[in-house]
């Protein structure tokens, strides 16, 4: 991929199952972004704390930490550090109507159910960026 072609949101990529991983990863090869993977919630904090992303997908459930546990850390952090509050999605399998609730109540400013389809994965990805 050359380098004209890279989007410029910085995305971080947690999930912890490898399929999952892989799939959602080569969505945002096809769709031209960059983006650096956590496996847990844990990896997750470190690489926010150490990178500058624009944007976090987010697993929720994870071993380790959870992606709520690990959204409470970053929102924390960011309060403590008076950054501008990164835009986390939830991505889970679990499409349950108090999940939605759930995620906004930790403090990820969106939900999107798997598996998604590329032209949802973009929508959304231009609607994050576009704020």
């Amino acid at each position: 991929m050359s380098m004209g072609t890279v989007k410029t949101p910085r995305i971080l990529l947690v999930e912890d199952n490898p399929a999952n991983l892989l799939v959602a990863g080569i969505l945002l090869e096809r769709l031209g972004y960059a983006y650096d993977t956590a496996e847990d919630g844990e990896e997750a904090v470190k690489a926010f704390e150490t990178g500058a992303y624009d944007i976090i997908l987010m697993d929720l459930q994870m071993p380790v930490m959870d992606g709520y546990e690990a959204t409470r850390r970053i929102r924390q952090y960011e309060r403590i550090s008076r950054n501008t509050p990164v835009k986390i999605v939830a991505l889970t399998a679990h499409a349950l109507s108090g999940d939605r609730d759930a995620c906004l109540a930790a403090g990820m400013d969106d939900y999107m159910s798997k598996p998604f389809k590329p032209d949802e994965l973009q929508a959304k990805l231009d609607e994050l960026t576009s704020v």
